[in-house]
């Protein structure tokens, strides 16, 4: 930090700054901790997302492995099935940064396919594959939520450490600087002034 003459106003000033930036690190502290708080949740949410769909798609291949068994191959077939153009992507803000909402917009759930050609096998994997959209939908909700967490927590981080470790010591050091400088000074006033005190009662008496 750039020397400043040593004058009551330029403490005063330096106070004032070093008061904001005290304010300043606590919010960006606080803004942290919320932050972690939030990407905490969402991580233990992906671990549950993550172990479902593990889940989901072994039922799913499980039963397509059966269709194509009773069917032959469906490709066909899952030609017939409508693609889904209901996702809708809305935001949501956590202390500023910016989080992703998707709702489930889904319609009920209504096969577009013939059953003249397929089988209960069939049914059931599109069942199945349709809870892994809802579920893969979900997922993505939530890693994109996580990465963009990550990425705030580490610029309020970043901007957190620079305000404690760089900032805030810099004002107090030119607030300890200014301050023995005033006194400095008022003691060499003190002692101009008794000198002259002396000086004056020195010709009086003489």
């Amino acid at each position: 930090m750039a020397a400043v003459l040593p004058t009551k106003g330029n403490l005063m000033a330096a106070k004032r700054s070093r008061a904001l930036a005290q304010t300043g690190y606590e919010l960006m502290d606080r803004k942290r901790n919320i932050l972690v708080r939030e990407m905490m949740a969402l991580l233990d949410d992906a671990s549950a997302v993550q172990r479902e769909i593990d889940e989901v798609f072994h039922a799913a291949y499980a039963a397509l492995a059966r269709a194509n068994i009773e069917l032959g191959l469906c490709d066909r077939i899952a030609e017939g099935v409508a693609p889904d153009d209901s996702l809708d992507i809305r935001w949501r803000s956590v202390m500023g940064v910016e989080l992703p909402h998707i709702p489930d917009n889904t319609p009920p759930l209504s096969p577009t396919y013939g059953f003249a050609y397929t089988s209960a096998a069939f049914d059931r994997a599109y069942i199945e594959f349709d809870k892994v959209k809802a579920l893969v939908r979900r997922q993505a909700e939530i890693e994109t939520s996580i990465y963009r967490l990550a990425q705030a927590i580490k610029k309020a981080q970043k901007r957190a450490n620079a305000l404690k470790n760089i900032v805030i010591p810099g004002f107090d050091a030119t607030i300890r600087t200014i301050t023995e400088a005033l006194e400095e000074k008022e003691r060499e006033e003190f002692v101009r002034l008794k000198v002259i005190k002396r000086q004056n009662e020195s010709r009086k008496t003489g």
